[in-house]
């Protein structure tokens, strides 16, 4: 591999300014729509090398986090449809442990790792989103948690703004009465 060009090393730079500070905010959706935080890293780790590989069809100044989050939603949706087409897959490993692991009856752990992700996803609200159906979910998390707009969720996903609007409020009903006993409990009105 020989040295890098001035245009590579521009196309570096630019990638840099305009992607790199939705990392944060890419894995947190990531890690929605996986539910697991190594999954959610491969689907980040996915999308920014596909997002450098396409970065000259990226219009710079445009809505970079917009652009990510549509390379991130097609990732998983092909990475699902993948997966679901292949036959369960078992480790070899877990299955050599396993009645070990039976036989000690000790489920501490001392991964801090899962320790802080199971304690961080383990509440009533994050298992409330979990229980929304996918396209109700994905519409929720992006306008209500990430901020956009009807427009930009309908250019992610590729759908009619007006299923945006029909979505989102089917979801956030469908959240409500998930969460009305949780709102109780903590004192929340229903006016």
């Amino acid at each position: 591999m020989g040295d890098l060009t001035q245009d590579e090393l521009q196309k570096q730079v630019d990638f840099e300014r305009e992607m790199i500070p939705h990392l944060d905010s890419l894995f947190n959706f990531a890690i929605r729509l996986t539910t697991d935080p190594i999954d959610a890293e491969d689907l980040v780790q996915d999308t920014i090398v596909k997002a450098f590989r396409f970065f000259g069809s990226y219009e710079k100044g445009t809505n970079a986090k917009a652009w990510l989050f549509r390379i991130l939603k097609n990732s998983y949706i092909n990475n699902y449809r993948k997966k679901s087409k292949q036959p369960q897959q078992v480790d070899y490993d877990e299955i050599s442990t396993y009645y070990e692991t039976v036989r000690s009856e000790q489920s501490d752990t001392t991964d801090m790792e899962d320790i802080y992700y199971r304690d961080r996803l383990d509440d009533q609200v994050t298992r409330a989103l979990q229980r929304l159906p996918e396209d109700f979910r994905t519409v929720v998390l992006l306008c209500d948690v990430e901020g956009f707009t009807y427009e930009e969720i309908a250019n992610m996903l590729d759908v009619p703004i007006g299923t945006i609007r029909s979505r989102l409020h089917r979801g956030r009903n469908l959240l409500r009465v998930e969460l009305e006993e949780y709102a109780d409990k903590r004192g929340y009105s229903k006016d």
